[in-house]
């Protein structure tokens, strides 16, 4: 019914940068709310960062001012840019879509491992 696609994940020095895609396809043409979660393993999955279709966004403390989330609606998909990586960041970044009658949807999850 709807494949999410996630790309960008990989290994990065501290300090670095790299940034998310996570394309939705479907029989379903748009999606209220778009973001990310992170899961560390032994640890509940976290938020990262939500954008509405009016483009509100939210982020968790531990990453505002680094990662910005954005949306292309005509793509249906989100992306996120991760600046200043910090090895505290290393996790497995899921993408969520939920549709207007409030179904979700999770990707398979991408690797982000930042070390030296």
């Amino acid at each position: 019914q709807v494949q999410l696609v996630e790309s960008g994940g990989g290994l990065v020095q501290p300090g670095g940068s790299l940034r998310l895609s996570c394309a939705a396809s479907g029989s379903i043409s748009g999606y209220s709310t778009m973001g990310w979660y992170r899961q560390v393993p032994g640890k509940q999955r976290e938020l990262v960062a939500t954008i509405t279709s009016a483009r509100i966004t939210n982020y968790a403390d531990s990453v505002k001012g680094r990662f910005t989330i954005s949306r292309d609606n005509a793509k249906n998909t989100v992306y996120l840019q991760m600046n200043s990586l910090e090895p505290e960041d290393t996790a497995v970044y899921c993408c969520l879509v939920r549709t207007y009658w409030n179904v979700n949807y999770w990707g398979q999850g991408t690797q982000v491992t930042v070390s030296s």
